[in-house]
């Protein structure tokens, strides 16, 4: 990788790890035990990028968990100053995503892309969930975020992520494509998330609203010559 190599889309030179990832990666590979395949369960950026080839994928539903826009992002979707927002999957409800199926002999290296991608910072707790699919339940691995985490943002009003999606930008592009990416995605593998539906519509409306603010006002007052 060169110096001026952004790396994998997780990879984040600016921050300092919160912690060393490679125990974590250390467990999750004795957890997973190395000789079934590896299932892995998307819920952000995955489904639309998984960046790992995969034997299979399936629609998926994790129970005692839910996708929430509320981890922030100083580098890929936002600033250190301006910070953005992406995906973190919280304690409590439940998710729809997708799971991917990679071949035992393939999943030691998906791991070590996996970990540059999302645990450069050691940000996430990996944890193995039982999701629902309709081939019958897996085990698969996700990426959780912790409520005492520095990078959660707690409870956010509809001001602040109107701010933040006017102007969040990182160097993969803004919150608002993050979060209009994912629900594109979503919808085309008939996943409905009302939360995130409404987010990207809360967006939008103040989008229009200064869309007409700057329109240009020509024609609204007719012009008079001169005699």
């Amino acid at each position: 990788m060169s110096p001026n190599d952004p790396g994998p889309p997780g990879l984040d030179p600016m921050l300092k790890p919160l912690r060393d990832p490679q125990p974590l990666l250390d467990r999750t590979i004795a957890q997973w035990g190395g000789h079934d395949d590896l299932w892995v369960f998307g819920y952000g950026s995955l489904i639309w990028r998984p960046e790992f080839a995969f034997a299979e994928r399936r629609p998926a539903h994790a129970h005692g968990w839910h996708r929430a826009l509320k981890m922030w992002s100083r580098i890929n979707r936002g600033t250190p100053e301006c910070p953005g927002l992406v995906f973190g999957l919280l304690s409590g409800g439940s998710c729809r995503g997708m799971v991917f199926r990679i071949p035992a002999g393939d999943a030691l290296e998906t791991l070590g892309r996996l970990w540059l991608r999302e645990m450069p910072t050691g940000v996430y707790d990996p944890k193995w969930l039982d999701c629902i699919t309709p081939g019958g339940n897996v085990r698969a691995l996700a990426f959780t975020l912790s409520r005492r985490s520095p990078n959660f943002t707690g409870e956010l009003s509809d001001a602040r992520y109107r701010e933040i999606f006017a102007s969040a930008v990182g160097r993969f592009g803004s919150s608002l494509e993050y979060a209009r990416l994912t629900l594109e995605e979503l919808k085309r593998h008939g996943i409905h998330d009302a939360a995130l539906a409404r987010l990207v519509r809360l967006a939008e409306v103040q989008l229009s609203a200064q869309a007409d603010c700057d329109a240009p006002t020509a024609g609204l007052y007719p012009t008079t010559t001169a005699n």
